[in-house]
This record gives structure tokens, C-alpha cells and sequence, in this order.
């Protein structure tokens, strides 16, 4: 009777133990179907990307994008600017020598006044030494008409930016107080000085050269 038990309980563990078996094979293929269904790969970067995402390979991305930037370009010279001013001189002091001519011509004090300096020194063309109020008054008292009266082959010397000294040929032609034509001309260098923006004739010194 005892044998009969055994027997029947070694067939009972062993149809439990089968049974268990034929569970787990059929539960195991769809637990790992599902969890290889639910778990996403992950691409792997290439170095390009990794490189671009970390702070160095960030800022050299940016370094590399970055627009090259222009060379500064060269100041220009300032030597034309120094020779326009220089030219501007030498005219203003050209125009004044005509100026000056145009206003003896008519007997014109107020505009020769105008250029002639408070401390002015002259050596007329008789030798005389005079200062601005004789020159002026000379030629206010000149009795001659003049049908013409300009400067001529005028040379400007520049010496530094405010000093200059002309030298030019004035020719007057007209008629004496006693009706007789005359034709002179005159060789004269005058100094002038630049004060405030204008420029004053300090000294002059004329000599006659020819007359007829």
C-alpha cells in the first residue's frame, strides 16, 4: 500500500514539474518580444557630432563661423591737405598784391589800409623810409591818372605756415599831373604776416627799374 502512494506522488510531482516547464517556454519568447519592443535604440553619435556638442567643439563651431574680419585700411596722407593749404596761401597773397595795385590806380587808401599792418615799414621808390600813415598819405596826395595798374610775375616764398615774402613787377601807365603819358614799372618784395587769419603786409620796398 505504501508503494502504491509513493508511486502515485512521484507521478503527481512529476506531472506539476512538467507542467511548470511547458509555462515558463511559453511565457519566456513574449517577455522578451515585449521587451525588446518597448526599449529604443540610441543611435550613436559620430565624432563630428560629438565633437560638436561639447564646449570645446561648440566654440570652435563658432570660431569657424565667425566672419574674418578686415584688415584696417591705411590712413590717407595728410602731404595733399599740407599742399592745398600752402597753395591757398599763395593765392590769397597774389590776389592781395593785385588788390594792391587796383587800389594805387585810384587812389584807394581804405583798401591798401586794410592790408597794411599798424607797425608797416617802406622804402619807397625815391629811398624814402616810411611808416603806414606816410605811405597811405602818399598815396592819397598822388596826382597822377592812371589808366592802368597791375602786378605782375608775382613769386611767393613761403617760410613756415604764417610768413611769406612776395616778389613781383608792378606797371603803371597813365598821364602826369602835367598831361605827359608815362609807362613804369616797378620791382618790389613785400613781407607779410599771417595774424588771425589775416594776412597784413609788415614791410615793402620798391625800386624803379624802368620808365618811359
Amino acid at each position: 500500500m505504501k508503494l502504491i502512494i509513493s508511486l502515485v506522488g512521484i507521478a503527481a510531482l512529476s506531472f506539476v514539474t512538467s507542467a511548470l516547464g511547458q509555462e515558463e517556454q511559453t511565457t519566456s519568447p513574449t517577455g522578451e518580444e515585449k521587451a525588446s519592443a518597448t526599449v529604443e535604440e540610441t543611435p550613436t553619435p559620430s565624432p563630428e557630432e560629438k565633437t560638436a556638442t561639447t564646449p570645446a567643439g561648440q566654440a570652435a563651431a563658432q570660431k569657424k563661423e565667425k566672419p574674418a574680419t578686415t584688415a584696417p585700411q591705411k590712413a590717407p596722407s595728410s602731404a595733399p591737405a599740407a599742399r592745398g593749404t600752402k597753395m591757398s596761401a599763395e593765392a590769397t597773397l597774389k590776389d592781395n598784391e593785385n588788390r594792391w595795385s587796383a587800389a594805387i590806380a585810384k587812389h584807394d587808401t581804405v583798401t591798401i589800409e586794410s592790408m597794411a599792418a599798424a607797425d608797416f615799414v617802406g622804402v619807397s621808390s625815391k629811398g624814402k623810409v616810411q611808416n603806414r600813415r606816410a605811405m597811405l598819405a602818399d598815396v592819397k596826395g598822388d596826382k597822377d591818372t592812371y589808366t592802368s595798374a597791375k602786378a605782375e610775375k608775382l613769386a611767393v616764398h613761403m617760410y613756415g605756415s604764417g610768413v611769406a615774402v612776395v616778389v613781383g613787377m608792378s606797371n603803371q601807365k597813365g598821364s602826369g599831373k602835367d598831361g605827359k603819358a608815362f609807362d613804369r614799372t616797378y620791382r618790389f618784395t613785400d613781407t607779410w604776416i599771417d595774424r588771425g587769419g589775416s594776412w597784413q603786409c609788415v614791410a615793402s620796398q620798391g625800386t624803379l627799374v624802368s620808365q618811359k
